[in-house]
């Protein structure tokens, strides 16, 4: 079953589709990542075999740190293999309107677009004591562009989406809690066994019912993809030769981003110091 994925390794029990995401060196969300999710969404979308979908990280320090700021283009072109158009933001809003409940089981780093898968899925719960979250884009220059404007207000209120999304700072996990952007934070030893109960419990019930229970709330709190879609385009349009986002990205990519280096592991701190960095990694 694994060998239709490159970068997820999967596994079935009981209707429950447990996905760890496997994308070396650091999980970042590229074109790899990006088809093999086309092909999930497409599986999870029959809602013939899987009631539950809950997502990992083979990667102990990273969930999915972000997009790879270096095949923008790439990873888009993949995601409209799905889509239909070159957005990430339309196809994390399509994981939202899969058949199946979907939980991210967070450890490690998630930050951009990472952060924004978390968000597209129906829950989401975190290691107390290893999960990092941050929206990172303002600080490149841009505003996120796969569903955490939306998303985050309304999960968080207008204030708190604001402060999380314009600061581009790093949030633990019992604060996100309290802001709304998980359902909770858990102990790392509770974790897995926590998620892994609610999965095969949520999975006994009656299909019918949950699909129907999915819709309804997708009719009162997903926003409509025409919002998703403006998201995205904004995003995109940043990142176009000539935009304040390449210059800041390569600034940050000569002081360690996307490697397993300080800077990633600290990217809120170099976020707010980006003005002031010099050419070495830290």
């Amino acid at each position: 079953m694994d060998d239709s994925f490159e970068s997820l390794k999967i596994r079935a029990d009981a209707g429950v589709l447990f996905v760890k995401i496997n994308n070396p060196p650091m999980n970042l969300l590229g074109p790899v990542l990006v088809a093999d999710l086309v092909s999930l969404i497409e599986l999870l979308d029959k809602g013939d075999r899987y009631r539950v979908a809950v997502f990992s990280s083979a990667d102990p320090e990273y969930f999915i740190p972000h997009v790879d700021v270096t095949k923008v283009a790439e990873y888009r072109h993949a995601a409209a293999k799905l889509t239909g158009e070159p957005s990430l933001a339309l196809l994390f809003r399509r994981l939202s309107e899969t058949k199946a409940i979907t939980i991210a089981q967070i450890a490690g780093r998630v930050r951009g677009g990472g952060s924004e898968f978390a968000l597209a899925c129906d829950m989401r719960f975190a290691s107390r004591e290893r999960s990092i979250f941050g929206q990172l884009e303002v600080a490149l220059g841009v505003i996120p562009g796969g569903g955490a404007v939306q998303h985050l207000a309304r999960l968080m209120g207008r204030a708190r989406a604001l402060e999380v999304i314009a600061s581009a700072d790093d949030y633990d996990a019992a604060l996100a809690e309290r802001y709304g952007w998980i359902n909770r934070a858990l102990p790392d030893n509770e974790l897995e066994p926590y998620v892994t109960a609610l999965a095969h419990r949520i999975a006994r019930f009656p299909q019918a019912a949950l699909l129907t229970l999915k819709q309804r709330v997708n009719a009162i709190t997903l926003a409509p993809e025409a919002d998703f879609r403006r998201d995205s385009e904004l995003f995109g349009e940043g990142f176009r030769e000539g935009g304040e986002a390449k210059g800041r990205t390569a600034k940050l990519i000569k002081v360690g981003l996307q490697t397993r280096s300080e800077t990633e592991f600290s990217l809120g701190r170099v976020l707010g110091e980006l003005d002031n960095c010099n050419e070495q990694p830290r």
